[in-house]
């Protein structure tokens, strides 16, 4: 939508040096360190030619180095390296390897190697950076478990320290065990290492990817590395994009040992809890509601405040179930008027809000945007439905009034001591009857908006790297915040304000609270761009979705990723998470949304039907339904919390009989489907058409019906799908669901 995409340039050169990663050949090593007896070498090369039969060379070898007889054998020239050491089946190549690197006496040989190993994978394409994340786990494994053999349990503890942190996530438990060795004696005698190194680690990778680590390997002359590569991994080549998920293949790790430890990782306490209400807020609604109440000189107001009360009692006993204990958990400023205010104008979107259902759709506000010239990159809608924001590639944000209120900012600077009254206020304000106005300070294209629940401020995250803060009664920039290293794709405002979130192209998001320019937190875990960031409803979170293809769940108070949810075959880039907290979805340019358990990190469903990415994503207020915007100019509403019986649902049941009458007819009259792509038996898939993202960016295939809609391929389409709403050539870059369930949606006119 905003054509985000990452511009890591691969460098196979690296930045080390061979001194740094060992020795580049026989015999090989600086001045300062001690050269390896060359007669022992020699031996063992005179050993190996004649071996192979090379008579004149090895008669060379022999005049050149004066060996005399030599008449010892390859086993024989093995006794002196430790099987344990070089590993049971090594061989000539690794006999001089091993030999040659011990005597050069480099403690910091591991650590220098994998260390510019690790640097190259963080530098290297997208495509390719979760493989090699994947092999390097076992080089660094054994790098630490030849470490201690060596007798360097000092530098193995440091490069544990260094670079455990890496894999935590996948093999946490393996990490653990791993720590708790300190001598040669435990290296020989626990069960795991002795796993590792009697079995071959199975890694997946792409052709490419192989060729360019080893070719990294080769350059740099890390032998060690190469040396794990050699004899501890089984690589096997596949066609095509190694998936996050493949780690939980059969033939990936060591067999009969649990590689992927995710699951275990994923089980780390979390507090999916409300926050509590404020004392001070609890108090003033009640008296609030309660002088309403008494002053009100008709029955139809007393009543309505009595109902009110009866709503905000009931509302604060389901409140208390759930709460968290305290809101001291994430600190936040006394509570004011505001507060106040909107607590009351929830409660009375509570009285009329829509109880949705399968049998009870949104309805749906589409809001379109002319004249945009394929510049707007995002909008954004308010919570009261005054204002609608867009972030452009011309480095301004615009402004609309939905209610048709002239924005005004304020003519001149103010002094205080002339303001006294609301009427002071509203006369210094502009003079103007325009409903929409610019925001001019970025340097960049604006890729991410977003407007505080109170309507009063509004955050910006630019191409410029900086996010900005502006007010909304002044229509000027308050703050500019500025750490990120690259563009900023998004941002996010915390739903009790004053904390906000930015997602950013240097694979970090970052928490910031209003007052302070600085970044309180730095979010830092994916392998490339984070793409999108939400807050959790009691803001104790953050969800963060890359375009590594994974979903973070992030603890705001220790800085940690506490959740990693796997699955995705593209870029993720929105999530959205229920108002209870419980459930998280995720979308992006695979065209599926996943549907994710926060409290077991576990999926519990893949939506499908989109034929173009999907922008955005919004649940309504009781968390049954969710919502979908896409690129193929659709919005969809889906059952998430359907019962078994769902698909009896007379709802569904008409939809499945539409769907089998339109295969019919368009069978009839030539146009149809191949039938292979429609099981209408099955209740599980189901057949949508829509618009391909590769037909749409390549101009192909484009037709319209009489209605003006677009045709195209057809896919499968999952049994929670409920409703297709359909726009004319307008994507949907974002979704949103009112307190009162009402849906808004928001996108760009595009011929």
């Amino acid at each position: 939508m905003s054509g985000k995409g990452t511009d890591a340039v691969e460098d196979t050169g690296g930045t080390g040096s061979a001194s740094n990663g060992g020795t580049s050949g026989i015999g090989a090593g600086s001045s300062n360190k001690t050269q390896a007896p060359p007669k022992q070498v020699e031996k063992i090369v005179l050993q190996y030619l004649k071996s192979k039969g090379y008579k004149d060379a090895e008669q060379a070898l022999r005049e050149d180095a004066m060996l005399e007889g030599n008449d010892s054998t390859l086993g024989d020239l093995a006794s002196a390296f430790p099987a344990s050491e070089i590993g049971a089946d090594a061989s000539v190549p690794n006999w001089i390897l091993f030999y040659n690197e011990a005597e050069q006496g480099n403690p910091d040989a591991y650590r220098q190697s994998y260390r510019e190993l690790r640097r190259w994978i963080d530098s290297s394409l997208d495509a390719y950076k979760h493989e090699l994340y994947a092999a390097s786990y076992p080089i660094f494994v054994h790098s630490y478990l030849d470490l201690h053999t060596r007798g360097l349990h000092e530098k193995a503890a440091e490069f544990m320290e260094l670079y455990s942190g890496d894999h935590t996530e996948h093999h946490g438990q393996d990490i653990g065990v791993l720590k708790t060795l300190t001598t040669k004696a435990h290296v020989e005698e626990n069960e795991l290492a002795k796993v590792y190194r009697e079995n071959k680690y199975g890694v997946r990778m792409t052709r490419v990817g192989l060729e360019l680590l080893l070719s990294f390997l080769q350059d740099h002359e890390f032998t060690l590395l190469m040396r794990a590569v050699n004899q501890h991994l089984n690589i096997r080549t596949v066609d095509g994009a190694v998936p996050i998920s493949s780690q939980r293949e059969a033939d990936v790790g060591i067999t009969g040992h649990t590689q992927n430890q995710l699951d275990e990782f994923n089980r780390q306490e979390v507090t999916l809890g409300s926050v509590p209400l404020d004392s001070y807020v609890s108090d003033e609604v009640e008296r609030t509601l309660q002088d309403e109440a008494g002053r009100a000189d008709t029955e139809a107001v007393r009543t309505e405040a009595s109902a009110l009360l009866e709503t905000f009692s009931r509302v604060k006993q389901e409140a208390a179930a759930s709460a968290l204990s305290s809101r001291d958990a994430i600190p936040l400023p006394p509570a004011r008027g505001p507060e106040v205010e909107q607590q009351i104008a929830d409660l009375k979107a509570l009285r009329k809000r829509v109880a949705l259902g399968p049998a009870a759709l949104p309805s749906v506000c589409m809001y379109t945007l002319h004249n945009t010239d394929n510049t707007l990159n995002c909008t954004t809608v308010s919570e009261d439905l005054s204002l609608l924001a867009g972030g452009f590639s011309e480095s301004y944000i615009k402004l609309w009034s939905l209610t048709r209120t002239p924005l005004r900012g304020f003519q001149s600077i103010i002094a205080p001591s002339t303001i006294s009254s609301e009427e002071d206020v509203e006369t210094a304000r502009e003079r103007t009857t325009e409903d929409s106005r610019r925001l001019v300070g970025h340097s960049g294209a604006v890729f991410g908006v977003d407007i505080s629940f109170d309507s009063k401020y509004l955050i910006s995250g630019s191409e410029d790297r900086t996010a900005r803060l502006w007010s909304l009664d002044t229509f000027t920039n308050v703050v500019c915040y500025k750490g990120h290293n690259y563009p900023i794709w998004d941002v996010s405002f915390a739903p009790q304000g004053f904390y906000f979130a930015t997602a950013s192209h240097d694979r970090t998001a970052r928490l910031w609270s209003c007052d302070h320019i600085y970044a309180l937190r730095i979010f830092a875990g994916h392998l490339s761009d984070v793409n999108c960031v939400r807050f959790h409803p009691n803001s104790k979170y953050v969800v963060t979705g890359s375009s590594d293809k994974s979903v973070r769940l992030w603890d705001v108070q220790r800085g940690s990723c506490v959740r990693v949810f796997t699955g995705h075959t593209g870029s993720v880039d929105t999530v959205a998470i229920s108002p209870d907290g419980r459930i998280m979805a995720s979308a992006g340019e695979d065209q599926t949304v996943a549907v994710w358990d926060l409290g077991s990190g576990r999926r519990m469903e893949s939506l499908t039907a989109h034929t173009g990415p999907v922008y955005s994503l919004a649940f309504s207020q009781e968390g049954t339904l969710l919502l979908s915007a896409s690129a193929d100019e659709t919005v969809r509403a889906w059952d998430v919390k359907r019962s078994p019986t769902a698909s009896d649902h007379p709802i569904i049941v008409q939809r499945r009989q539409n769907q089998q009458q339109e295969y019919f007819d368009q069978k009839a009259d030539g146009s149809g489907v191949d039938p292979d792509a429609m099981d209408i038996d099955s209740p599980e898939k189901h057949v949508a058409s829509g618009d391909s993202a590769a037909a749409k960016s390549a101009g192909e295939g484009k037709k319209r019906d009489a209605a003006g809609i677009w045709k195209s391929k057809r896919v499968a389409e999952s049994e929670a799908l409920l409703r297709t709403w359909r726009t004319k050539s307008t994507p949907v870059y974002n979704v949103m669901m009112t307190k009162r369930n009402l849906a808004v949606a928001t996108g760009a006119f595009a011929l």
